[in-house]
């Protein structure tokens, strides 16, 4: 039968990584994100599966690598400084092609920064982080519901295109309380996984690794990889659009920011002017396509990017929109969200400026 909980945001990602069939946690504590850890501790040997409490950021990204390559699902979690430093180990995860569930519940930045909120890691999770040409999938939860869904779907879309899938959310979404519906049975996608090192015999010896001597060979997996990420692109982008048939300003935003701008939304409308949203649920691949097809639709006026940053994700709204219409940009950094009032404010003049 299924269940609705009231649970934190970062115990359900882990209840969720459970369902999901991840038997493999490695992890090292930071907050906002280590009820994660105390979850899998608690939870995981229940589930017949592996928690380790590594030593380091570094140790525990190349523990999944290596649990992954035996064929298991794997998974671990950090907040903003620790996800840097796990980046060599991401990239040699898309090198040797291996599925990995990686979740970041992001807090204020730069350097130690804050525990607060902050979406200030978006240009590190989309754009690759560590070295090399390599692409991550990259989801953004905004609700406790989409923690548990995203999570389940997560380990999925990890063993169908064999590579790291981020769940990107913040200290408000793994903080906070909300009533999540639990399935009975999740739709987990059998692997077979014909490629993992797991010792058995009569058969061709399996290889995994990401060094290449010859040049011609490493252009050739580079062009395979990217020939995957292609297809990603066409396949996985995803998105919710809000009110957008008829709205004059459209805004762009993610995760907890859009959370607020629902309620801008009709405010706005109340007040007699039409705004939309594009809530990104992908931040890669990013669905550029449909603000590029809305900036070239008459009635829109403007866009308005709201981030919990200082412009980050404004980079691909403003490569959608290709200069068709004017960008504009609202952000909070420190870990301060912004009030429905001052983007409502924000609207009100970028209206009256459009239509002068």
């Amino acid at each position: 039968m299924n269940k609705r909980i009231l649970m934190k945001g970062n115990e359900v990602i882990a209840e969720a990584a459970i369902r999901a069939g991840c038997r493999y946690y490695f992890g090292y504590p930071i907050t906002p994100q280590t009820e994660i850890m105390h979850y899998m501790a608690l939870t995981m040997n229940k589930a017949g599966g592996t928690f380790l409490q590594a030593e380091s950021e570094v140790a525990a990204i190349n523990m999944v690598y290596g649990a992954s390559a035996a064929g298991g699902r794997a998974m671990t979690s950090s907040s903003s400084p620790g996800i840097s430093l796990k980046q060599e180990g991401f990239s040699y995860i898309a090198g040797a092609e291996l599925p990995a569930v990686v979740v970041n519940i992001v807090r204020a930045g730069p350097g130690l920064g804050g525990i607060l909120p902050a979406q200030g890691d978006y240009f590190q999770a989309t754009k690759g982080g560590g070295h090399g040409d390599y692409r991550n999938i990259v989801i953004a939860p905004a609700s406790i519901q989409e923690l548990y869904e995203m999570t389940v779907e997560a380990f999925n879309l990890a063993d169908e295109y064999r590579m790291l899938v981020m769940i990107l959310g913040d200290g408000t979404l793994g903080q906070m309380m909300e009533p999540v519906l639990f399935r009975e049975e999740e739709p987990i996608v059998e692997s077979t996984k014909e490629w993992a090192l797991t010792g058995n015999k009569g058969r061709v010896h399996n290889s995994i690794q990401s060094i290449y001597i010859n040049p011609d060979d490493l252009e050739a997996k580079n062009n395979e990889l990217q020939a995957k990420y292609r297809a990603i692109e066409e396949k996985e982008t995803r998105f919710e659009a809000m009110e957008t048939d008829d709205a004059e300003v459209v805004i762009v935003a993610f995760g907890t920011c859009s959370r607020i701008c629902r309620n801008v939304i009709r405010q706005a409308r109340e007040q007699g002017v039409k705004v939309g949203m594009i809530r990104p649920i992908t931040l890669w691949p990013y669905p550029s396509e449909v603000i590029s097809e809305l900036a070239k639709d008459s009635s829109v006026k403007a866009f308005l990017d709201v981030e919990l940053n200082a412009g980050q994700m404004i980079e691909d709204v403003k490569l959608a929109v290709n200069g068709v219409k004017p960008v504009y940009f609202h952000g909070r950094t420190g870990g301060n969200l912004p009030s429905q009032k001052e983007i409502l404010d924000l609207i009100m003049n970028i209206h009256k400026e459009v239509n002068q």
